[in-house]
């Protein structure tokens, strides 16, 4: 369906795709359902509210009516925990895409502690548990992140998910479901040399080098306690087994090209999230790594020969300090895209008080002439000025600050043609409680059990760390990139433990409805009621290695009415894939 317009002077849509001599026809599904917004009188500060029904712009579906009843179970034990794992309340993840082609968006949920979820969509918000007979619950013990992308190249969405958890390392390797097109998968990351060991926190699939086929970037968290990272010895130079890969596609087969592709891959990166787009301008795909910890985030740059140049120091300011979620799309339309982290800095005084330690000024000289560049306890906004330069506007534009935040999703709330954010945010025990910190080092100075022995087992400290969930954030693009929390008026008013997010248009309705990860309580479905402004859809069809052509780029230029201009979306590398 296409709706224009009638007050556009211009309506100009460029497709190029990042294969040098590869064609591209508009002609079937893709991962997920691409909206560019129309132009109406409507300004772009429109309210969170939904005018036509009188109601909020988002609705919280109920499960007995959308048949999605997911819970991420995440249970404390004596022998693995919290203070025995620090991933240990991270969450889960969440894809969405249409495995069998008609044209309804899938959900796929995965699990820490059970096993990982697929639904089925039957159309009208209406889900089908497929799970068994799919034959996707997956065997790892603790999985993260899943990405949906055609893994093959026969047309049909493949699963990629994520393993993390175990310690012993047994069940820890990823997971490739490969779709079979009659709704049943079979796993084969061994046979596509994608069975990562790592401790994985996400991955993404996109064409680095531009030979037509989807290579893979495995993120990873690294085995090393992060207190012992030595400031001054070069870690982050020596490859590692732990650390992150970047696999070439080779004939169906991936490659660890890390070392020579000019990716860190040591024993210091701690990542949690990935972002991929073109920064720069040059029809290339750049990647963004969130790191956490005291190392900092990674850019790397194309430079289109095969190999990538990390240069974050040279090109931002500074990088959040516990950076976790990210996402880059163009936030002001001026067709260069922004890049958006997140972090841990409380929005209230109370938990600002009672949840926060910052580093002496000594300790942050050291870690920067230690080469972890600056660092800030708060989300980054990063303006692109069209080269692939930044500067920092986190706190100014109104969204430094959303506690303990994990994903990071850039979309239009509304159609109204300027792109909103939304961030999950919450962790199931305040880790950072200055109260259990003071318990818990005068706990560790009174040894009143046998032999010396701490008289407190791991659950009994765990039961003194407070829990509180929290709200998620919604900002609302205001325009001149000024945005403003709006959860409440859009609907988002419940509090929880939330993790992964992943948007699509799960009704075909025309806006992008929204899925969340929660711990400890039933994921999220919102469907989206923005009604009144227009949009376009667009569906791609690539080359044969690259059928639903991932790595487009889309421009669409409009008439200075009502505040239109131009909206560049490097639509596949957004592709389907959600984590933190």
């Amino acid at each position: 369906m296409i709706q224009l317009c009638i007050n556009s002077l211009i309506f100009l849509i460029c497709i190029c795709m990042y294969f040098r001599t590869r064609s591209l026809s508009i002609l079937r599904s893709f991962p997920l359902l691409l909206l560019l917004a129309g132009c109406t009188n409507q300004k772009p500060d429109s309210p969170g509210s939904n005018p036509a029904s009188g109601g909020t712009l988002f609705t919280l579906l109920d499960q007995q009516a959308t048949g999605i009843d997911f819970i991420n179970e995440v249970r404390d034990q004596e022998g693995f925990n919290i203070l025995t794992y620090r991933n240990f309340y991270n969450g889960g993840g969440v894809a969405i895409g249409d495995i069998n082609n008609d044209s309804l968006p899938d959900i796929y949920f995965t699990a820490n502690q059970l096993k990982n979820r697929l639904y089925l969509n039957k159309g009208n918000l209406q889900f089908e548990d497929i799970t068994e007979k799919a034959g996707v619950g997956g065997t790892g013990a603790w999985s993260t992140g899943v990405t949906m992308a055609d893994v093959n190249a026969d047309g049909l969405l493949d699963i990629y998910v994520c393993n993390s958890g175990d310690v012993d390392g047994k069940y820890r390797e990823n997971e490739l479901f490969i779709n079979n097109g009659d709704l049943t998968f079979t796993e084969k990351a061994k046979e596509y040399n994608l069975n990562n060991e790592g401790y994985s926190t996400h991955a993404a699939f996109f064409d680095y080098d531009l030979d037509g086929d989807l290579d893979c970037y495995i993120l990873n968290n690294s085995f090393k306690d992060p207190s012992k990272i030595e400031l001054y010895r070069k870690a982050r130079q020596d490859p590692d087994a732990g650390g992150d890969k970047l696999m070439r596609n080779d004939g169906g087969v991936f490659h660890d090209v890390s070392r020579e592709a000019g990716i860190y891959s040591s024993i210091i990166g701690f990542g949690l999230g990935i972002a991929v787009s073109d920064l720069n301008g040059d029809l290339l795909p750049d990647i963004y790594i969130s790191n956490d910890f005291w190392e900092r985030d990674y850019l790397y740059i194309n430079q289109g020969n095969g190999r990538f140049s990390e240069e974050l120091n040279s090109r931002i300011n500074y990088c959040p300090v516990s950076s976790m979620g990210a996402d880059i799309a163009d936030l002001n339309n001026d067709g260069a895209p922004e890049i958006f982290t997140t972090d841990m800095l409380p929005a209230d005084n109370y938990r600002l008080q009672t949840t926060m330690a910052f580093d002496p000024y000594h300790l942050e000289d050291l870690k920067y002439r230690a080469n972890f560049h600056y660092q800030m306890i708060q989300n980054c906004l990063q303006l692109n000025n069209g080269s692939g330069d930044f500067q920092e506007t986190g706190l100014l534009s109104g969204v430094g600050a959303t506690d303990w935040s994990w994903g990071a999703l850039i979309f239009d709330f509304d159609n109204n043609g300027s792109n909103d954010i939304f961030v999950s945010n919450g962790i199931l025990r305040d880790l950072m409680s200055m109260d259990f910190r003071d318990f818990l080092a005068d706990a560790n100075r009174k040894k009143g059990g046998p032999n010396g022995q701490n008289a407190y087992t791991n659950l009994d400290f765990i039961r003194q760390m407070p829990a509180k969930p929290l709200k998620n954030y919604a900002f609302v693009n205001k325009g001149n990139l000024q945005f403003q929390d709006q959860a409440d008026a859009l609907g988002f008013s419940t509090p929880s433990f939330s993790n992964g997010s992943a948007y699509g248009d799960l009704d075909n309705d025309g806006d992008y409805d929204l899925v969340i990860n929660n711990i400890n309580s039933r994921s999220f479905v919102y469907e989206n009621e923005s009604e009144g402004n227009h949009f376009l859809k667009i569906r791609f069809k690539g080359v044969k290695e690259n059928p639903f052509g991932i790595g487009a780029r889309v421009t669409a230029q409009f008439g200075d009415q009502n505040g239109c201009s131009k909206i560049s979306i490097p639509a596949g590398f957004r592709a389907a894939s959600s984590r933190k």
